[in-house]
């Protein structure tokens, strides 16, 4: 049964979620290991050159700093969560995705790189957009989570054609992130998603482009 959380536990929910994931100890993931591990040796990063290595590891500091908004995303969702289902199905969305943050920080580590310096305002913004969708209503809320998912699908598949071609470990990565994204995506529209207006999927797709496009650099 679910057990309608106060004002104060979701504080407390949402604020443990900010800490771990800009601190860097990361929230709670499903524990699955990263799909860089299943590299052989000969396919590591020794033979990217050193440009190909910070083009890699500004790409997964955009994909990290996506997942950094994606923890506030599905926490501010929660927060406003109408009903037991929909608190559940999101919680157990950002467990997986807690796993693709781990994944890519550690990509990026690997790689010589670093986190966006701006994972406070990405967090900040997509916690409320998420809370303001739950305020809308389940329906609108899985829309919003549906149509997220869509789009990031999109630009994960995008980075796909863009990482260097020694780069075998990233790439495995992003293959499991499409798959995982692809299946949220789906479970929302299972569970009565509603089509968003074109006018707000536009607006998510240039937030999109503004993350995607500074995290690169900064």
């Amino acid at each position: 049964m679910f057990r309608a959380l106060s004002s104060l536990d979701r504080a407390f929910v949402g604020l443990d979620t900010a800490l771990r994931t800009l601190a860097g100890s990361r929230p709670y993931g499903s524990g699955r290991p990263s799909p860089a591990l299943s590299v052989s040796d000969q396919q590591n990063d020794a033979g990217l050159s050193p440009e190909d290595a910070k083009h890699s590891a500004a790409l997964m500091r955009v994909n990290h700093s996506g997942e950094v908004s994606a923890q506030a995303l599905y926490q501010g969702q929660a927060a406003a969560a109408e009903n037991g289902a929909l608190y559940s199905m999101l919680q157990s969305a950002a467990r997986e995705e807690a796993d693709h943050l781990r994944w890519t920080e550690e990509r990026i580590e690997a790689l010589g790189g670093r986190a966006s310096l701006l994972n406070p305002v990405w967090f900040t913004g997509a916690f409320l957009l998420g809370y303001v969708a739950g305020r809308m209503g389940g329906p609108v809320s899985l829309g919003f989570l549906s149509e997220t998912e869509r789009q990031v699908e999109a630009h994960l598949q995008s980075h796909l054609r863009k990482l260097p071609a020694g780069d075998a470990a990233s790439r495995q990565v992003l293959l499991q992130m499409i798959a995982d994204e692809s299946e949220h995506g789906l479970n929302a529209r299972r569970h009565g998603a509603k089509d968003l207006p074109k006018a707000i999927q536009s607006a998510m797709h240039l937030s999109g482009r503004l993350l995607t496009t500074t995290a690169y650099y900064i």
